[in-house]
């Protein structure tokens, strides 16, 4: 159950087919633990009946990229002590954009 739950994202931030996951990871610096993240940008799309996802984007998807990046600073920089929505860590953006 620990690994199953190491693997997943902390928080995932979406908008259309554009995904960015946020992985948060505990490193020991000058004798004290730290959290550090690293941040994944993909894209899902179908290939006939399968769904895959790509690292490589259209010109159209650069406002749904700009969109989630800033979703992932904004809860990274600005971080409150609310409890996170009821879909496990994931939020969904405006997928107009």
């Amino acid at each position: 159950m620990q690994e199953e739950m190491r693997n997943r994202p902390s928080k995932v931030f979406r908008c259309g087919p554009v995904q960015a996951a946020i992985w948060t990871n505990q490193r020991v610096m000058d004798d004290a633990v730290v959290e550090v993240h690293s941040i994944k940008i993909d894209k899902s799309y179908k290939a006939g009946d399968d769904w895959k996802r790509t690292t490589s984007f259209a010109a159209e998807d650069l406002p749904k990229i700009s969109v989630v990046a800033m979703a992932v600073y904004r809860h990274l920089r600005l971080r409150s002590n609310e409890p996170s929505d009821a879909t496990n860590g994931r939020e969904k953006t405006d997928d107009k954009a």
